[in-house]
């Protein structure tokens, strides 16, 4: 599988995202796990969750503690990366928190649930407009500081935000996660950044989200009918010629899904077929 780096250190080109198997609509246990080992045979070695990632507030961190159990005994081959940030209320809404304090918690509470004594990648979720956002960089810039988290990063924030956390962070940001599809190109500004300060792009939702990764069509679905691929995984490989900067983290729930993703580096299309696909 094609590499690209986080912070200097290698990763798979595709990455896990882990949000499926935890929240509405999840797989069994058994299944998701599957799903995850499955992602690590087919050669990737970047998997995404957030301690956010669960039903509500009662199995609050159940994606974090599922990716541990699945990767027991083979964590040595994987790179996890997890966000803290979000909360979840009663009934499975969304919330935030980003006071420093707040942070510092979350992330002992997903160095815990991990079973690890440093997070790879720790990425603030997104911005809470209670708190200045320099406050919450400031606490990934004390986590990194205290050796907590290898590499920070940050999630759902726009170039002039990007750029004030790599200012506050000493220039050692790492990652930015943002949401980027074929239905949804509006990063593009940031991804440029990213790829100007050589900082990874991972895009969040790249097929469009769970509703919608299947029912991607035009281009995509003729490009793939050419190659006798999936338009997900075109879909995938022209993110991957955007920038060297870019790694996705396609979501799944299935194996099948996840090693059709994993295919996608290996998947080389024409400038035309770019062209086409851009527009």
């Amino acid at each position: 599988m094609q590499k690209r780096r986080i912070g200097g250190v290698e990763v798979s080109a595709i990455g896990l995202g882990g949000m499926p198997v935890s929240i509405e609509g999840r797989p069994d246990r058994q299944q998701a796990i599957e799903t995850i080992n499955a992602a690590v045979d087919a050669g990737v070695t970047l998997i995404d969750t957030a301690d956010a990632y669960s039903l509500d507030d009662r199995d609050f961190g159940h994606n974090e503690e599922l990716i541990a159990e699945a990767l027991r005994g083979r964590s040595e081959e994987v790179f996890v990366a997890t966000k803290g940030g979000h909360t979840r209320t009663p009934g499975g809404g969304w919330g935030l928190d980003g006071r420093p304090e707040y942070l510092f918690r979350a992330c002992d509470d997903s160095l815990r649930r991990l079973g690890v004594d440093q997070i790879f990648l720790y990425q603030f979720h997104r911005p809470d407009p209670k708190v200045p956002i320099a406050e919450s960089f400031g606490a990934l810039k004390e986590l990194l500081d205290q050796g907590k988290i290898r590499f920070a990063g940050i999630s759902n924030f726009n170039p002039e935000e990007i750029l004030l956390a790599n200012d506050i962070l000493g220039g050692r940001l790492a990652a930015v996660q943002n949401q980027f599809s074929p239905s949804f190109r509006s990063s593009e500004p940031e991804l440029e950044l990213c790829a100007k300060l050589d900082i990874a792009f991972l895009p969040w939702s790249p097929l469009g989200g769970i509703s919608s990764a299947g029912r991607l069509a035009g281009p995509f679905k003729e490009v793939g009918d050419a190659h006798g691929v999936s338009p997900q995984q075109v879909c995938l490989a022209w993110m991957l010629a955007k920038a060297p900067v870019v790694i996705p983290i396609p979501g799944s729930s299935r194996p099948a899904s996840i090693r059709d993703s994993a295919a996608a580096t290996h998947l080389k299309l024409s400038e035309e077929e770019l062209t086409r696909l851009d527009g």
